[in-house]
């Protein structure tokens, strides 16, 4: 492994976990007070519930857990019901190594965790892998799903989605990890996720597609999701990197929080001229 895939490596552990330093108080993630246990598909799923109103899942990435999402639990607690869940595998939900770790199955525990909550449907947001659950959750259960909001998702793996050197970062980690937890989440990453463009093309929540342009994700990966989603739109954080979320909190606070509240219009510049003419 080169210097290069070493600093990269620590980069985007920092990205997942950047999150906590934006607040410490009450305990994201191993709070007593709000955290919840549920058994279910084969785990223990771990969640924490704050504020009351609408409910708001958020979803963190891959490597990441309730903490990275501390600042946006802070922000939206006072408008929505947030509730925050530790995939499988991760933070303080268990893994069932006897069967493969899938995006799909991850998405599923959250479909379940809804049904166990009682909640017929509820917004979604999620950072990378998170992102890639509300995808899966907005296809296989779009009954589930009011409004959608991702950043920094991808359909499939390799170099057409994520950049040569991400690519060869996660491939090469690979190949040096022993069997065990951090090989699967590598995994993940390497050989997932496998949405198709018909797939996304059945999701019909309103649906915001958040990037940086200069993300980890090809920013034309990101056009091709947003393109392919009937009732989407876009936001391109400038000079936002695959954790812009936390470069800008304020502007994505505004960005989100608006289309949660009235989702943006997909009405376009030529048929706003279309419609004048008549």
């Amino acid at each position: 492994m080169t210097l290069f895939q070493k600093s990269l490596g620590t980069a985007l552990c920092l990205l997942s976990f950047f999150g906590p330093l934006a607040a410490q108080s009450p305990n994201y993630g191993n709070n007593p007070e709000a955290g919840h246990t549920l058994s279910l598909n084969g785990i223990e799923l771990y969640f924490e519930v704050y504020g009351k109103g609408e409910p708001l899942f958020l979803l963190h990435g891959n490597g990441g857990s309730i903490a990275s999402s501390a600042w946006k639990i802070e922000h939206f607690q006072e408008q929505y019901q947030v509730i925050v869940v530790d995939s499988r595998a991760h933070g303080n939900s268990t893994d069932d190594t006897s069967v493969p770790l899938t995006y799909r199955q991850m998405a599923e525990d959250i479909a379940v965790l809804m049904d166990r909550l009682e909640l017929d449907s509820a917004n979604i947001w999620g950072q990378s892998d998170g992102g890639i659950l509300g995808l899966l959750l907005a296809i296989e259960h779009p009954e589930k799903v009011r409004r959608l909001a991702t950043f920094g998702a991808n359909i499939y793996p390799g170099k057409q989605a994520v950049f040569d050197e991400i690519d060869d970062w996660v491939t090469d980690s690979l190949t040096h990890l022993e069997p065990g937890h951090t090989q699967r989440l590598f995994g993940l990453m390497a050989y997932q996720p496998d949405i198709s463009v018909t797939e996304l093309q059945q999701i019909r929540c309103p649906v915001l597609i958040m990037t940086g342009d200069r993300d980890a994700i090809r920013l034309e990966h990101s056009l091709q999701i947003f393109y392919a989603i009937p009732q989407s739109n876009l936001f391109v954080m400038p000079g936002g990197t695959h954790g812009g979320s936390w470069q800008k909190p304020d502007l994505f606070n505004q960005v989100l929080g608006d289309f949660l509240a009235q989702p943006f219009s997909n009405l376009s510049t030529v048929e706003m001229i279309q419609q004048s003419a008549h």
